[in-house]
């Protein structure tokens, strides 16, 4: 009983994360960061499953507000609490590194049978730094072109926009501003640059894959000549076939004017996909692969959530078990399915009827024709990186507005990268 009570008091002292070997328990400590409350239920779930599956471990969630997540996860690993899963955000990933606050989880990897069905742009992402795994990704978001079918048929167009051009005449031709009917549904708010400057670019052949704004013979990417041509024809857009106050539209409205016919044509990620099925029903939309220009090509970001293990974890092999098992073709496609961001392996998307059919072809296409849709990094590790949302907006929306050329917002945003 004495020798008991010593096992349990040295379990307190050291901290619940510590694996206790007079008991045979382990306790993990999992931070999420992009937390919501429904996410958080799905997290939960799975956590249930793997700690049915392994009665001897007991993983501890922590679940920040959203907006506070990213702090108070960066402020727990520099001061080395206790954590053993952690979920790091893509641009988080190098500083994180660059702190020593990572685990290499490249033998790890290596060893892991699952491992061999992730998806190329998975591996891709898992060594963004120094071309070294130390993480592994959750899922992804990359953007695919969403279609209202039944308006379309309305305006005698069956078939849908394979090409920038197609997709703009389209919109315009749509377009009846005493009706009440546009064509595109615009971003002209927060972040409104992950749109319009993949569609700028989609013209220029030589974009460099490491970072969108230069080109692979390092000259500024916008201030191309088909990038400047592409600039034009995007206000032409704008003015024609998308609503006055699309200038200030953000995700929600977006959505709205999609699921109301007002739009049929939305350009957004694939969490856009569960709230469409609820509010419309895929019966009257479809997605596609986004247009590309004439350069052949579509230009594509791609944002992920991954899981990692800090690198002063006392419980790195049973932090890598789990982390096999949430990212496990079953769980993960369990995860997208409830979440709807895109899953990371290849078999997912062979042999699970519900991204294997249906609007996930669009971006099973994507990811397997990389002549036509290619992956490009924004310049995420500059300084600049955080104002550049803020000037972006302000100089396209003064275009927009007629308040300033083209030629001159693009002037701006050359000095802004200098």
């Amino acid at each position: 009983m004495k020798k008991a009570l010593i096992v349990l008091l040295a379990c307190v002292t050291l901290g619940f994360a510590v694996s206790c070997k007079g008991s045979g328990k382990v306790e993990l400590t999992f931070m999420e960061t992009m937390t919501s409350p429904e996410r958080t239920a799905v997290f939960k779930e799975m956590i249930a499953g793997y700690e049915k599956e392994n009665p001897n471990v007991t993983i501890n969630l922590i679940s920040p507000p959203y907006d506070q997540a990213e702090n108070k996860e960066t402020m727990m690993l520099n001061n080395k609490q206790t954590l053993d899963v952690i979920e790091v955000r893509d641009y988080s990933v190098k500083q994180f590194v660059n702190n020593k606050n990572l685990e290499n989880l490249e033998k790890r990897l290596a060893s892991w049978e699952d491992g061999k069905d992730l998806l190329p742009i998975t591996l891709a992402s898992a060594r963004t730094v120094d071309n070294t795994a130390y993480i592994i990704p959750e899922f992804f978001y990359i953007k695919a072109l969403f279609v209202r079918t039944d308006i379309l048929a309305k305006h005698g167009i069956k078939t849908y926009p394979a090409t920038m051009d197609e997709l703009i005449a389209d919109c315009i031709k749509i377009t009846n501003k005493k009706a009440g009917q546009y064509g595109f549904s615009f971003r002209g708010k927060s972040n409104e640059f992950k749109i319009s400057d993949l569609l700028l670019l989609s013209d220029v052949p030589n974009i460099d894959p490491e970072n969108v704004y230069k080109t692979t013979d390092g000259k500024f990417s916008l201030a191309e000549p088909a990038a400047m041509a592409a600039f034009t024809q995007y206000v032409k857009l704008f003015k024609e076939s998308v609503p006055a106050d699309g200038i200030n539209w953000g995700f929600n409205e977006q959505v709205n004017a999609f699921v109301s016919g007002t739009c049929p044509f939305l350009v957004q990620d694939p969490d856009t996909v569960a709230l469409v099925d609820q509010q419309l029903g895929r019966d009257k939309y479809t997605v596609v692969p986004l247009p590309v220009g004439k350069s052949g090509k579509a230009y594509l970001d791609y944002g992920f959530a991954s899981l990692a293990i800090p690198s002063y974890s006392k419980n790195k092999d049973a932090a890598w078990k789990f982390i096999t098992y949430m990212n496990s073709p079953k769980e993960n496609s369990f995860l997208c399915q409830k979440y709807g961001p895109l899953p990371v392996h290849a078999s997912t998307f062979k042999d699970d009827t519900f991204f294997s059919t249906g609007v996930y072809q669009a971006w099973s296409t994507e990811m397997s024709k990389t002549d036509s849709y290619v992956f490009v990094k924004y310049p995420l590790a500059s300084d600049k990186w955080p104002g550049w949302a803020q000037l972006h907006e302000q100089y396209m929306q003064s275009v927009l507005l007629g308040k300033m050329t083209p030629e001159a917002a693009t002037a701006k945003y050359a000095d802004y990268w200098k």
